[in-house]
């Protein structure tokens, strides 16, 4: 008997409350093991965690049973591929992973196959999960951005000196500060002594020294006066700043990244004195030159491999930084007597990379498979449901035709109510059993209606996907590219890509990898 376990998780609070509860994905896991004659080892629940970081309490306790030597399960079975995570390559090596240690992942209901065609559905499914997962990250990034223009609080905790503050919006409720009267006068006087030459250890020493505490009762330290005194927040401006998607923290300080709105509330300290406090925080600051930062430009970093030597290729700029490469880091850093690889036009390549999926993965054919695939299977999900469906029903029938009997004979009086009591009472049970369990299957059969594919949406996504490659943000571009490119190498003369999924091609079976002669990409280190 195949041993599994279960894997469940919902997103956010909210989710909790109003999208299918825990409760009800662990019935239904449950049963589907049942009924497939699977063992259920052991359930792994997430509550409230997102898909779109690996980084969940009971998805790696599950990953570190799975990475044991001594093999403890065969397959975990999860509500839909997007519970497992939404993150393409998350998924790409934890179930590398798994698969190495002989462990599947099954969906209940995204059924797919070892087939070319099963694993290219399963890939399109993953990487539109976290398209529009990521969207509805920006989507929610935009509305934060827009509550910080208007000058009200994003969340957190407020800077010593002030509270949170609830004011009416129309119809809403938002959060503004307003100053603390019992720590006010405490920010006011650490700006006097800034100003007086009192450096930041100083005001420490001399705030401690009189027993004056932080606002959670402890001691103060040096970073908390010197982010006091660097807090624009004090001088009544309010400062937003959006967090990396990925990893949680500050973006850089762009102005896309950064909301910056005065006079959103009343200032404990005034412009003069606050530009006062900045200038001497400055004048004692020791001179650091720090190395300069660049955000890469280049969409196919961390990709592009020489196939020269096997080291990465990096993005490169020509002297007059007009024109810009992808050049073998041997070359670069060693010189051509170790790597004589040529570099490769930057502008060329990529455009050779997004065409290629373009036209292999985000192509008609594709859409009317993934309808075609999805619908037949929604279909037979259909069938299955409607036959249980009458198996219930006959049950139920059967259950109500023996409860019947057994009332007649207690109207009777041939048989009383102390021996027939436990016998009703466990048909009930038997029959409210059935009973939510049909509400169940119905509430699956409504569920399949409304998921059945429309190839003119499928159609819209794709056009979004496309888009996405076009014009989205390198970002966007290189996460896109990430989920259906593995690793490109340049050869001096052919370039072969390596695909994360089987794409189609028109001459034979579907492909994980293809090599193309140099000269579809241009010549090598042209311009």
């Amino acid at each position: 008997m195949m041993k599994a376990v279960i894997y469940t998780r919902v997103s956010s609070e909210k989710q909790v409350e109003k999208d299918l509860s825990i409760s009800a994905q662990l019935k239904a896991l449950r049963k589907f093991c049942k009924n497939n004659g699977w063992s259920v080892v052991k359930e792994f629940v997430d509550k409230a965690e997102s898909a779109r970081t690996a980084n969940r309490p009971a998805f790696q306790e599950m990953i570190s049973l799975a990475k044991q030597k001594q093999k403890q399960f065969d397959a975990i079975v999860v509500w839909k591929l997007s519970r497992f995570a939404r993150n393409r390559e998350d998924s790409i090596i934890y179930k590398s992973l798994l698969r190495r240690n002989g462990i599947s992942v099954i969906s209940m209901h995204e059924k797919f196959d070892d087939s070319p065609a099963g694993k290219l559905f399963e890939g399109m499914i993953e990487v539109i999960d976290e398209f529009y997962s990521s969207n509805l990250a920006q989507d929610t990034i935009r509305g934060l951005k827009e509550n910080a223009k208007r000058g009200f609080r994003n969340g957190g905790v407020p800077p010593v000196g002030y509270y949170n503050k609830k004011v009416k919006d129309g119809g809403a409720e938002r959060t503004k500060l307003e100053p603390d009267k019992n720590y006010a006068p405490i920010i006011k006087r650490i700006y006097k002594m800034c100003i007086k030459g009192l450096g930041a250890k100083e005001i420490v020493k001399t705030l401690n020294e009189e027993g004056v505490v932080t606002r959670n009762g402890n001691p103060w330290s040096k970073n908390q006066i010197l982010y006091i005194l660097r807090n624009e927040a004090y001088n009544g401006t309010t400062v937003w700043k959006t967090r990396n998607q990925s990893n949680g923290r500050l973006n850089g300080d762009s102005e896309d990244d950064i909301v910056r709105v005065e006079n959103t509330h009343i200032p404990l300290i005034d412009t003069k004195t606050f530009q006062l406090a900045q200038e001497v925080i400055h004048s004692r600051a020791p001179k650091v030159s720090h190395p300069r930062t660049v955000n890469s430009k280049y969409v196919l970093s961390g990709l592009l491999y020489c196939g020269n030597c096997g080291l990465a290729m990096i993005g490169t700029a020509a002297k007059t930084s007009r024109y810009f490469y992808y050049s073998c880091q041997n070359y670069c850093k060693r010189g051509k007597n170790v790597c004589d690889a040529k570099p490769v036009s930057k502008k060329k390549i990529e455009e050779f990379v997004i065409d290629r999926l373009k036209t292999l993965v985000l192509t008609e054919e594709n859409l009317e498979e993934l309808v075609k695939l999805t619908n037949e299977e929604l279909n037979r999900s259909d069938d299955d449901i409607n036959s249980k469906l009458k198996t219930i029903d006959n049950q139920i029938d059967q259950l109500k035709s023996r409860l019947d009997k057994l009332f007649d004979s207690l109207e009777t009086g041939k048989i009383s109510i102390e021996i027939i009591s436990p016998r009703i009472e466990k048909l009930q049970l038997s029959m409210e059993r059935l009973e939510n369990e049909k509400l169940n299957l119905e509430s699956h059969l409504d569920d399949n209606k409304t998921r059945e594919l429309n190839p003119k949406v499928i159609k819209a996504y794709v056009l979004d996907l496309k888009n996405l490659l076009g014009k989205g943000t390198i970002i966007e571009q290189r996460s896109f590219i990430r989920s259906f490119i593995k690793r490109i190498v340049v050869h001096k003369a052919d370039i072969e890509i390596e695909y994360t999924i089987p794409v189609p091609n028109k001459k034979v079976e579907p492909v994980n990898r293809e090599v193309l002669p140099i000269e579809s990409i241009g010549s090598s280190g042209g311009t």
